[in-house]
C-alpha cells in the first residue's frame, strides 16, 4: 500500500546530506515550509545551497539557517529581504547567485520537465548574463539559461492524502508546485491530511507522483 505520510520532521528529512541543493517554496513567508526548515536546523545539515524566491524575513526560518552557518550559497531573486543575509554576504560568508523571478521559475520548470535549457530576453546584455551563451532571436538578444535541479524540495501544502496528492490555499501556491517537480526528493508539510478520495481530483495541483514524503503541521490562526 502506498503511504507517503511520515510521523515527524526527523523522518521526513532523513537522508538529506551535507552539501545538498535544497529548494524552498514560498513567496515571502506565505507558503514557506517553516516546520521543515526548523527540522533541517535540528538535523544539523550544513554546507547547503538554498534555492528560493527570497532570503526570508526576521530571524526565523531561512535567516536562522544562514545565521547558524549552515548555508554556503543562495540562489534567489530577492536576497535583501533579510538583514541576516545582508550582513553575512557583506562579510563574505555567503555566495550569491541572483536569478530574475520569472527566470527562476522557468529554470525550475525546465528541471521538472526534462528540458535542457531555454533562451530568454531577461538579463541579456547585463551582468546577469556574464559567462552565458547569447543569441539573437527575432532581432532581440537572448541569454541561454540552464535548468535548476534540487537534491531536495521542501514545500508547504494546504491538503494532502497518503499518496502525496497536494492542494494549496490561495497565494500559498506560489513556487511550491514547480519546486515539487524539480528535485530528486520532495517533502511536503501539509495542514490537513485526508483519506484517499476525499480530495476532489479536479482540485489537486501537485500529483503524488512528484511527492515522496508528507508530514502534517499544526494549524495556526483562525483560518480552517
Amino acid at each position: 500500500m502506498i503511504d507517503k505520510r511520515v510521523r515527524d520532521c526527523a523522518e521526513a528529512l532523513a537522508g538529506i546530506e551535507d552539501g545538498a541543493v535544497v529548494l524552498f517554496g514560498g513567496f515571502g513567508m506565505v507558503g514557506h515550509p517553516m516546520m521543515l526548515i526548523d527540522g533541517l536546523i535540528e538535523r544539523g545539515t550544513h554546507d547547503i545551497t538554498i534555492v528560493c524566491n527570497n532570503a526570508g524575513t526576521g530571524t526565523e526560518g531561512l535567516p536562522r539557517l544562514m545565521e547558524l552557518g549552515r548555508v554556503r550559497r543562495i540562489i534567489c531573486s530577492f536576497p535583501r529581504t533579510s538583514d541576516v543575509f545582508s550582513r553575512l554576504f557583506a562579510a563574505g560568508k555567503l555566495e550569491l547567485e541572483i536569478v530574475p523571478q520569472g527566470t527562476l521559475v522557468e529554470r525550475l520548470r525546465a528541471a521538472g520537465a526534462g528540458i535542457g535549457g531555454f533562451y530568454t530576453r531577461t538579463g541579456a546584455r547585463t551582468q546577469l548574463a556574464q559567462g552565458k551563451e547569447e543569441r539573437i532571436l527575432n532581432g532581440e538578444p537572448h541569454v541561454f539559461e540552464l535548468p535548476l535541479h534540487g537534491d531536495v524540495a521542501l514545500i508547504e501544502a494546504w491538503q494532502a492524502d497518503r499518496w502525496g496528492n497536494l492542494t494549496y490555499r490561495q497565494s500559498g501556491r506560489n513556487f511550491n508546485p514547480v519546486m515539487a517537480t524539480a528535485a530528486k526528493i520532495t517533502v511536503a508539510q501539509a495542514h490537513h491530511i485526508h483519506e484517499l478520495g476525499e480530495i476532489d481530483p479536479e482540485a489537486i495541483v501537485t500529483p503524488g507522483i512528484f511527492v515522496d514524503r508528507v508530514v502534517q503541521v499544526p494549524q495556526t490562526g483562525a483560518v480552517a
